[in-house]
């Protein structure tokens, strides 16, 4: 799960505005507004790929933290 190309082109863009010319209030909104959404895009790809691990220990017995398991069960984790 990601961000649309075009989207992080245009977050990108507004980055390097931002130092050359510096941002209009429009800008400088849409750009917070667009780096919020990369954010939560973010901390939901982290939340599901981390449920999708498990830990083995060398002895090859399931170590996977009991917190982990269950939110696996629930999908997903409380914070």
């Amino acid at each position: 799960m990601m961000l649309p190309k075009t989207k992080i082109d245009r977050i990108n863009a507004l980055a390097n505005k931002a130092k050359k010319d510096g941002l209009t209030i429009e800008e400088s909104n849409e750009q917070k507004a667009l780096r919020k959404e990369y954010i939560q895009t973010f901390r939901k790809s982290f939340v599901t790929d981390l449920q999708s691990i498990t830990f083995v220990d060398p002895n090859g017995e399931d170590v996977t933290p009991e917190k982990l398991k269950q939110s696996k069960n629930q999908g997903q984790i409380k914070h």
